[in-house]
C-alpha cells in the first residue's frame, strides 16, 4: 500500500548508514539477529535479517516507467518468504515490484520508504532514500558520453536504447569509443569488452590496443612512455578517438568478472582488489580534467533461477553464491563513491530496475514439456528487455544528475 511518509523521524538516504553494519559476509543460510519490531520503529534504517540496500537516489522520468524489484534490493536465499511494503506518494506497488510511470504534473523529489517484513509480522530491515522525478528535456545541451564496460556493455543494447531515449525526448546524445556492435564503431560505440574486468583496464598494456579481436586487445587507455611503465592517459585517449574533446559524461559498468569467484572468505580482498583498479581509471579521467560526470553503474543481479547458472556453469558456481558477491560487491561501491557529486562522480542504480525473473533468456524446460515457456539459460547476461531496463535506468539518471 502507498501512503505519504510520515517525516516523523530525520530523513537520511538510506544505503550508506546501513553498510557499517554489514561488514561481515555472511554464509548461506545465516541470517543476522532480529532486533524487536518497538526498537526498531524508533530508527530510520534497519539492518535485521536480510541485507537490505537502496540507493542514495532513485531516479525518474516523466513518461518512462521505473521499479525497484525487491528481490533486487535485498539479499535473501528467498525473498518471497518476506513481506515488502513501500511508503511512497508515487508509483504502486506489487507483488515483486514498486512500479511507476509518471506523469509531467509529478516532478520533484519525494522520500522513499521500504520495510520488510518476516512471516511473524515483525519488522526487520527498513530503508529510506529520495525518488527525483523529472521532465525529459528536449532543449537541453548537447552530451557526448563514453560508455566503459564488460560483456553487458558489449552487447551494445543499452548504449542503443540510451540513444533512441535521447532521440525521442533528449537531450541530443553522441557515443564515444573504439568499439561497437560486431566491433565495427558507429553511431552506437564504446569500451566494452566481455570478460574484462576493471583490473585489465586499468594495467593490461599490448600494443594492439584498439586493433583486431577484443580478446587480445590491450586496455585503450594505456599507453607505452618513453621510459618506465606504460601509463594511463585518458586526454590522449581522447585525442586518437574524440578529436582530443573530453566526453561529457564517463559510465562504468564494471565488476561481474572481477568479483564472479570469489568465495565468502575471498570477497573483501576481492573487491579490494577490484575498487583499487576501479579508482585508478577514475582519478585517469580526473587527471584529464575536471568537466566530465562520472558514473558508477552498479552491478545488476544475476537471473532469478539456479537453472541459468547450471546451464552456464554446470555445477561450478551458484546463483546464490554470485548473487551474494554480486549483493556485496554494490554495497562496497555504495560506499567508496556515494555522496560524491560534489565531486561529479555519481551512482547510476542500474541494479534496482531489473527484472530477473522474466527479463533473462529462457530455453525449453524439457522436450516432453507441455509448457515449453522455458528455463533461465543465462545467468549473468539479461535478455533485449532487460537490457532495455539498464538503458532506462541510466537515461533517468542523466536526465536527473544535478
Amino acid at each position: 500500500m502507498n501512503r505519504t511518509v510520515c517525516c516523523k523521524s530525520k530523513f537520511a538516504h538510506c544505503a550508506l548508514s546501513l553498510l557499517a553494519v554489514t561488514s561481515a559476509f555472511l554464509r548461506p543460510g545465516e541470517l543476522r539477529a532480529q532486533q524487536s519490531p518497538t526498537a526498531c520503529s524508533e530508527v530510520d534504517n534497519i539492518p535485521g535479517a536480510v541485507r537490505l540496500i537502496l540507493p542514495p537516489t532513485i531516479y525518474a522520468v516523466v513518461g518512462r516507467e521505473m521499479n525497484v524489484y525487491f528481490d533486487n534490493v535485498v539479499l535473501a536465499l528467498n525473498s518471497d518468504k518476506y513481506a515488502f511494503d513501500v511508503t511512497c506518494s508515487r508509483g504502486r506497488q506489487q507483488a515483486d515490484r514498486w512500479t511507476y510511470t509518471l506523469a509531467a504534473m509529478e516532478v520533484g523529489a519525494v522520500p522513499f520508504q521500504l520495510e520488510v517484513r518476516n512471516e511473524q509480522n515483525e519488522l526487520i530491515a527498513r530503508a529510506r532514500c529520495e525518488l527525483r522525478v523529472v521532465a525529459a528535456e528536449n532543449d537541453a545541451k548537447p552530451v557526448s558520453l563514453l560508455a566503459i564496460g564488460d560483456s553487458l556493455t558489449h552487447a551494445s543494447v543499452y548504449p542503443k536504447r540510451l540513444v533512441e531515449l535521447c532521440s525521442e525526448s533528449g537531450p541530443e546524445l553522441t557515443l564515444v569509443g573504439s568499439f561497437g556492435p560486431g566491433g565495427v564503431p558507429g553511431v552506437i560505440r564504446h569500451e566494452g569488452y566481455g570478460g574484462w574486468t576493471a583490473k585489465r583496464f586499468a594495467t593490461h598494456y599490448r600494443e594492439t590496443a584498439r586493433q583486431g579481436d577484443y580478446k587480445d586487445r590491450g586496455s585503450p587507455f594505456l599507453y607505452a612512455q618513453s621510459e618506465g611503465e606504460p601509463k594511463l592517459d585518458f586526454a590522449r585517449y581522447c585525442q586518437d578517438v574524440n578529436e582530443g574533446r573530453l566526453p561529457d559524461v564517463v559510465t562504468i559498468f564494471l565488476g561481474p568478472n572481477d568479483v564472479f569467484g570469489a568465495t565468502d572468505e575471498t570477497i573483501e580482498s576481492v573487491i579490494d582488489e577490484m575498487l583499487k583498479h576501479y579508482d585508478e581509471l577514475i582519478a585517469m579521467i580526473r587527471q584529464a580534467g575536471p568537466e566530465p560526470c562520472i558514473a558508477a553503474m552498479l552491478p545488476v543481479p544475476p537471473a532469478a533461477s539456479q537453472d541459468a547458472f547450471g546451464a552456464n556453469y554446470a555445477s561450478g558456481q551458484t546463483r546464490w553464491q554470485y548473487k551474494r558477491n554480486q549483493h556485496r560487491l554494490v554495497e562496497r561501491m555504495m560506499t567508496a563513491y556515494g555522496s560524491r557529486e560534489a565531486e561529479r562522480l555519481y551512482l547510476v542504480p542500474t541494479y534496482i530496475n531489473l527484472d530477473c525473473r522474466r527479463n533473462y533468456p529462457t530455453s525449453a524446460i524439457n522436450p516432453e514439456a507441455p509448457d515449453q515457456s522455458g528455463r533461465q539459460n543465462n545467468g549473468v547476461h539479461p535478455a533485449e528487455a532487460g537490457y532495455r531496463q539498464i538503458g532506462d535506468t541510466l537515461y533517468a539518471w542523466l536526465a536527473g544528475r544535478k
